[in-house]
């Protein structure tokens, strides 16, 4: 039997949700029914059906250099062995917000969240390179955010 996760079929109904949802995450259930022809409460359950299978979260996208977290970075992590295992031990680390197996000339992107560069460097020095099967990091120290939106569509 086939252990992979299967993409959710989604209807036009489902597709236009979430588009509203990308406009606006606090757009009310009663306007959602309303712009795709459901009763509110009818709404209400398509996006916990959505929000339960996975297939969106409802967040508040923050600009954490707001927050006080000044040092972000992405990092490229070259690994020996399955890059796998390497990219669930980096997704464990609470200062890394995103990672992603990659088929390129490096294995791993993940971005890292910091408040200072010494806990950047920490971060990377004591934490990332002390997993097993990293053999090798490059840091790109993130020197301003231009584009950062969620509101991309569906297909």
């Amino acid at each position: 039997m086939d252990d992979k996760p299967r993409t959710p079929v989604l209807d036009d109904i489902s597709k236009r949700i979430i588009e509203l949802l990308q406009e606006d995450g606090r757009r009310p259930y009663a306007e959602i029914g309303r712009a795709v022809g459901l009763s509110e409460a009818a709404a209400r359950q398509r996006v916990q059906r959505l929000v339960e299978a996975g297939v969106m979260q409802i967040v508040a996208v923050t600009d954490p250099r707001q927050l006080g977290f000044s040092s972000m970075a992405m990092l490229g992590v070259r690994v020996s062995g399955d890059p796998r295992v390497v990219a669930e031990a980096i997704a464990a680390i609470p200062e890394i917000a995103y990672v992603v197996v990659t088929l390129g000339s490096f294995d791993i992107l993940a971005e890292a969240i910091c408040e200072s560069d010494e806990d950047l460097l920490d971060l990377i020095a004591t934490r990332v390179r002390a997993i097993e099967g990293v053999s090798s990091t490059e840091s790109f120290l993130y020197a301003g955010l231009h584009k950062d939106l969620y509101n991309w569509g569906t297909r």
